[in-house]
């Protein structure tokens, strides 16, 4: 009932999601218009965490005008229910990502929304479509070469969230307090001339459990992925962003839109790349282009044109 409360009134909010032809109409266009147009064929984001102060929106935005698809997957986390319940926080800025993306779907482009344990209230409406977003509990997306992905949010995979909830929400609210912490060092950094550095993320690189719990969530994932007989998986969930091969199986993860701001783009040839939104705007500022922003490390690529010619080994 409380999750139907929480749709009901972004409803309210966001005028495309009641169903109004042609209310979903756009913010502003100024932020974003000096960066060159960005061309893939598929695009997936996932942890925007809209509802939270932590959500970086504005870059959101920039990223949704900068960047043209064919099909965008919203890997889950979407809004986040959880600090909505806790206290409504909804600014301008983020009912102006619900509208592009509504925008986007009536534009042409095929908007597929996964959702995630922050957004789970929308598993109740699975195989819908909300102004032209379509809802499912996950995918399979074969890319240009013909390799197959499967798609989803990552949370199943979770074990505080399968099997400790409680102990789920205690971390959230923890995370919510550091990320507030690095809200107030990066605006020390910004006046002092230094760029954007995410303090959440060097403590979960530093912290040794941590480190062990990516790890462990990663190979619990391309273990499925293997099961199910593709070549790949797509998720989010972790907030850490990565592109390489485990055990056989391309795992790729999108990374989030609260610390890292980073996507998830496949290229009209196939190929997958993470990239990285804060590096690719400075470089495209700077006049610069993809090629020097994106983080593509050699043995992601390897491990991608490695996928694209390997057969699958199917578990015994």
């Amino acid at each position: 009932m409380q999750h139907d409360t929480l749709l009901a009134r972004a409803a309210t909010l966001v005028p495309g999601l009641r169903g109004v032809p042609g209310a979903d109409g756009e913010a502003p266009a100024e932020a974003g218009e000096g960066l060159p147009r960005l061309r893939v064929r598929t695009v997936w984001i996932s942890d925007l965490h809209l509802g939270t102060p932590g959500c970086q929106a504005r870059h959101l935005l920039d990223f949704l005008r900068t960047v043209e698809c064919e099909q965008l997957f919203l890997v889950g986390d979407i809004i986040d229910g959880w600090q909505l319940r806790r206290s409504w926080y909804w600014p301008q800025a983020h009912n102006d990502v619900v509208q592009k993306l509504l925008r986007k779907a009536r534009k042409g482009c095929r908007v597929i929304f996964i959702p995630g344990n922050h957004d789970e209230f929308a598993r109740k409406y699975l195989q819908h479509s909300f102004g032209g977003i379509e809802v499912a509990e996950d995918w399979i997306h074969e890319t240009a070469d013909g390799r197959k992905l499967w798609i989803t949010h990552g949370d199943l995979f979770d074990g505080v969230i399968q099997c400790a909830k409680w102990l789920a929400h205690v971390g959230d609210s923890l995370y919510e307090f550091t990320l507030r912490l690095n809200r107030h060092l990066n605006s020390l950094r910004a006046r002092m001339g230094l760029p954007y550095w995410s303090l959440s993320r060097y403590l979960k690189l530093k912290v040794k459990r941590a480190v062990s719990y990516v790890s462990q969530f990663e190979e619990a994932v391309a273990r499925e992925a293997r099961r199910r007989g593709v070549q790949g998986v797509v998720c989010g969930h972790i907030h850490h962003a990565e592109l390489r091969t485990i055990d056989g199986v391309l795992y790729a993860n999108d990374g989030d839109w609260v610390e890292s701001l980073t996507a998830l783009v496949e290229h009209a040839d196939g190929r997958l790349e993470i990239l990285d939104w804060t590096s690719f705007s400075q470089n495209a500022g700077q006049g610069g282009g993809l090629a020097s922003a994106a983080r593509t490390a050699e043995s992601a690529a390897a491990a991608c044109a490695e996928q694209r010619h390997a057969p699958v080994t199917m578990p015994s």
